[in-house]
């Protein structure tokens, strides 16, 4: 029987041209590399209450459904993993700064040039912020 995807959603949080990403610890994937603020959905989710208590859970920020845009949809597949489908959103407005709340899987957030992220961010997430910043609003890799 064939693997349905993970459905993932991303937070591209982005103020004065940069970005904010974490970096994953203790976690057994990509620890020590930079990723936005991200997770699955949980049962019964939708993809906007997922990325909307994603960013409560690892940023402390209370961003509102109507503050929120989908920029990028991919659908991707690493030999290593499990197919995936990732939604990348924006926020226009959140309320609150963004803070360390998961210090166990995150060793800080930081910010950087949207244009010239870190060689150590997660590939996944630098290829949809990459298509996000082209206005590209879906794409298909490794299949």
């Amino acid at each position: 029987m064939p693997q349905q995807p993970v459905n993932d959603v991303m937070l591209i949080l982005e103020r004065d041209g940069a970005v904010c990403l974490a970096e994953r610890r203790g976690t057994g994937y990509a620890d020590g590399q930079l990723n936005l603020p991200s997770g699955k959905l949980d049962e019964g989710e939708d993809v906007f209450t997922a990325v909307i208590r994603e960013a409560l859970e690892e940023t402390g920020l209370v961003i509102e459904h109507e503050a929120l845009q989908i920029v990028h949809v991919m659908h991707f597949r690493n030999p290593e993993e499990e197919p995936r489908v990732g939604w990348f959103f924006t926020a226009r407005h959140w309320e609150g700064e963004p803070r360390n709340m998961e210090p166990h899987k995150c060793a800080g957030l930081t910010w950087h040039p949207v244009h010239h992220l870190p060689s150590t961010t997660v590939p996944y997430n630098a290829l949809g912020i990459a298509h996000y910043l082209k206005g590209e609003p879906f794409s298909v890799h490794g299949w």
